[in-house]
């Protein structure tokens, strides 16, 4: 008997269509349940526990008995409510996270994250080398057939670039605005055309320097909160742009574009002020984290990771992002290059790891079909 199955999601696109594609391959009938948090609690971060006083009851869906057996779910606000759901069922219903959690592990029955997140060795977890994010094709290839009166003049390449925001332990500065603009300039000096968009994590000051410094034959969006959905062309670049320059900090945004087997580069961001001593902390985790292989020395390594795991509150040797290990993985696969490098087409494969997912996932109940 197939499992009654709860997809619990927020509001946040890219998070939900990492469930969607596992669900979409798992195969079983699932019950969608929405919800979405209080005003104060859109950006705030509620404190992490079981409950549902973060989320608003007018724009949510209800959680009522019966309850499911098992929840598949992403992201903090949707977790804690599934949480609570698998409180009221009397610990009886399974959850299944995708992505890094925000509470502890032994929290849930089964944790998909992919590697940049340097999860510890634990049976529940799973490691997959990148996030199960999805291009939702058939709306790009409507936005490129929108946009292409507006693309069909400009000079090959267009070269889109795709401009992020400051995250730890990146800047986003002046600095970084200057670099972007030189790769423009070169793309312009090849004959090309370079669109930048930016995103709205992107600084003000950043924004000024590329509306001031970039050639003239580039293009501009700059994002507001306020500018309609059909004025923004990140999905028609997606469709039409040749090749890609995008920020370190944005790993959706380098597997969006990896995911269309387009050409790659990722631009570095250079480290804060506490970035280096940063750097380094995110290093040794991924030591501590990597790889999983089987030699004496590795398997200390994991009893190592796992007790670090246990006293680490604060999340400094677990759970905690590498970019730059990231990076090298698109890289070493050959799905990207560094800015300044030559664009090429991807010249390696997308590592594959939904169907080891799915299983996973199949097996909290002990199906293997």
């Amino acid at each position: 008997m197939t499992p009654r199955t709860w997809v619990i999601l927020g509001d946040k696109r890219g998070d939900n269509g990492q469930v969607e594609t596992i669900v979409d391959a798992l195969g079983w009938p699932v019950e969608h349940r929405f919800v979405q948090p209080l005003p104060q609690w859109v950006y705030g971060k509620p404190r992490y526990r079981s409950t549902l006083e973060h989320l608003d009851p007018e724009r949510s869906d209800p959680l009522e008995a019966p309850w499911p057996d098992l929840i598949i779910t992403v992201g903090r606000r949707p977790s804690m409510a599934a949480l609570w759901v698998k409180e009221q069922s009397g610990g009886r219903t399974k959850i299944a996270l995708v992505g890094k959690p925000s509470g502890l592990l032994d929290d849930f029955d089964l944790v998909i994250a992919s590697g940049e997140n340097q999860m510890p060795p634990l049976p529940n977890v799973l490691v997959t080398a990148l996030p199960f994010m999805q291009v939702a094709e058939d709306a790009v290839r409507e936005a490129a057939d929108t946009w292409a009166p507006r693309f069909a003049d400009l000079p090959r390449p267009l070269v889109a670039f795709l401009v992020g925001g400051e995250t730890n332990p990146f800047v986003m500065d002046e600095r970084v605005a200057h670099g972007l603009v030189a790769e423009a300039k070169r793309v312009v000096a090849d004959g090309g055309t370079p669109w930048i968009t930016t995103s709205r994590r992107t600084t003000a000051d950043v924004v000024a320097v590329l509306e001031r410094d970039l050639p003239a034959e580039a293009r501009l969006f700059t994002w507001s909160a306020d500018a309609p959905p059909e004025d923004n062309p990140y999905r028609a670049l997606l469709g039409s742009a040749d090749a890609f320059v995008v920020t370190g900090d944005s790993i959706s945004m380098q597997v969006e574009v990896a995911r269309l087997r387009k050409p790659l580069a990722i631009f570095p961001l250079p480290a804060g002020r506490f970035g280096a001593p940063d750097l380094w902390r995110r290093r040794f985790a991924s030591w501590l984290n990597n790889p999983r292989c089987q030699t004496p020395a590795d398997r200390w390594r994991q009893r190592l990771a796992r007790a670090i795991y246990r006293i680490d509150t604060f999340k400094l040797f677990s759970a905690t992002r590498d970019f730059q290990a990231f990076h090298r993985l698109l890289i070493d696969h050959g799905l990207a290059v560094w800015a300044g490098q030559p664009l090429a087409e991807p010249s390696g494969e997308l590592p594959d790891d939904l169907s080891v997912a799915v299983a996973r996932v199949r097996s909290l109940f002990g199906c293997t079909s």
